[in-house]
């Protein structure tokens, strides 16, 4: 096996898009984890590359929050569009992001995500909280490079 396969195991995977649908349950925004093996490039660069290729930056809001995860390189980003990062604190990203790396140094991959997909749709309902038109604007499952 490789090691992104190694990263989660499938019951972990469902946890995390149940944490996904969950934290969406009361914002209009988007969250999306994606996992590669390395990202052959700067991580942030990367990000980015991926943001797009998933159509993140399509959302009605520019409420679209990736999760980068580069497993071999050992490294991750959060990525927010402009309509999130226009409204959060400047140390929004760094409090999630050290929780998730907390985690992350103890192996806890798992929960790393989960506590970070949870605390970005805080924010996200803080802001751009659920309204009856909302949709579902991309799908809840893990994507993987």
């Amino acid at each position: 096996m490789s090691k992104i396969e190694d990263f989660l195991s499938p019951e972990e995977e469902q946890e995390i898009v149940e944490a996904i649908r969950l934290a969406e349950l009361n914002t209009s925004g988007e969250i999306r984890v994606h996992i590669e093996k390395t990202s052959n490039n700067a991580p942030s660069n990367r990000a980015l590359e991926v943001f797009h290729m998933l159509k993140m930056d399509n959302t009605k809001l520019q409420n679209g929050v990736l999760i980068y995860v580069a497993v071999e390189d050992k490294s991750f980003v959060i990525y927010g569009d402009k309509g999130i990062n226009d409204i959060v604190s400047v140390d929004f990203w760094n409090s999630t992001k050290d929780i998730i790396q907390d985690h992350f140094k103890l192996g806890n991959f798992k929960q790393g995500l989960v506590e970070g997909i949870l605390k970005s749709g805080e924010q996200l309902k803080q802001h751009f909280p659920y309204s009856d038109l909302d949709t579902n604007e991309l799908s809840n499952e893990i994507s993987k490079g």
